[in-house]
């Protein structure tokens, strides 16, 4: 019988695609390294969330076939590890997009209405004084610019176009007549950070891209510029995000994730009052996590049984496998 580690608890909608073919599916709760060496021994798949599987837990999985996460982000998965020995890695690719993307337009309709100063005004009592609150700002015919144009890039576009915004996109990965058949402006990173007055990140941390929003382009923005990261942390330089925020070098920002998860109580972050804190949960609404767990399940079962079903865009290191796509 083939059998799947569940590393993290997925909603039982996943869990149900694989028992319902005969996987005989267990969960591990213990992450510690040799935990995970005893119990992943004769795992054929593995369902991840966000527990860390290095090289050496990966070299006592005797029968791992493939690796499927439940999200979209693998830098808790050693891959080049997974690409040497011919195990597949897999996301939920198609599960997440319009969640993440609503994620982002709520942390920029929150900072640029001033959501937050607002609802507090009026609990302290100071509704008259209402005039004391700072300018705030209208997405209507502002400039959106894109940093990476996947699945959550493109659905984020399409919401603000919906506002009547101008979409620019920066991605050197994406053909430039997809981005203009989505009705969004190719622009390079530079100019892109110039003209922004809204910014929102989705590209993978890596080392190119790791510090690649730092103190030099926080000040090419504009002083009214918002600034929204639902990507990973490390991608906007977290001390320098503090320092553009506590100068006011920018209006203000959003972010979901960050340079050590969870943050420390001290975190300067948490002292200031133009930025919205979320605890990386922009990809998990109800309906998303359903979706995910089918997705990382059914990814999981069409590689081992039946790859005719397999969308093989969710395999990342397909080619390095030698999966045909």
């Amino acid at each position: 019988m083939t059998k799947i580690a569940m590393m993290g608890s997925i909603h039982s909608d996943g869990w149900s695609v694989l028992e319902k073919n005969g996987c005989d599916v267990f969960e591990i709760t213990d992450f510690s390294p040799d935990s995970l060496k005893g119990k992943l021994q004769d795992a054929d798949g593995i369902a991840l969330r966000t527990a860390r599987l290095t090289k050496d837990i990966l070299e006592k999985c005797h029968k791992l076939k493939i690796v499927s996460r439940h999200g979209v982000g693998y830098d808790n998965v050693d891959i080049n590890y997974l690409n040497d020995n011919k195990i597949a890695l897999a996301i939920s690719g198609t599960a997440n997009a319009v969640t993440v993307a609503e994620h982002v337009m709520a942390m920029f309709l929150n900072v640029c209405k001033i959501i937050k100063q607002s609802d507090r005004l009026v609990r302290n009592g100071k509704f008259k004084e209402k005039s004391s609150l700072p300018d705030f700002f209208e997405m209507y015919e502002k400039n959106i610019f894109i940093l990476g144009f996947g699945r959550i890039g493109r659905a984020l576009a399409k919401r603000c176009l919906g506002f009547d915004a101008k979409v620019y996109v920066y991605d050197p990965f994406i053909d430039i007549s997809i981005i203009k058949e989505n009705n969004c402006i190719p622009i390079n990173l530079e100019e892109g950070l110039h003209i922004a007055d809204f910014i929102s990140v989705h590209i993978p941390l890596s080392e190119k891209t790791k510090n690649m929003i730092a103190k030099d382009q926080l000040m090419m923005m504009k002083k009214t510029c918002i600034l929204v990261n639902t990507a990973r942390g490390g991608i906007v330089n977290e001390q320098d995000l503090i320092w553009a925020l506590t100068n006011k070098e920018i209006y203000g920002a959003g972010t979901d994730v960050y340079e050590k998860e969870p943050p420390d109580n001290d975190n300067p972050l948490f002292k200031l009052d133009n930025i919205i804190l979320t605890p990386h949960n922009a990809g998990l609404t109800l309906e998303c996590r359903k979706r995910m767990a089918i997705e990382t399940c059914e990814n999981i079962l069409h590689y081992l049984s039946n790859r005719s079903n397999l969308n093989v865009a969710n395999i990342i290191n397909g080619k390095k496998i030698g999966l045909e796509i």
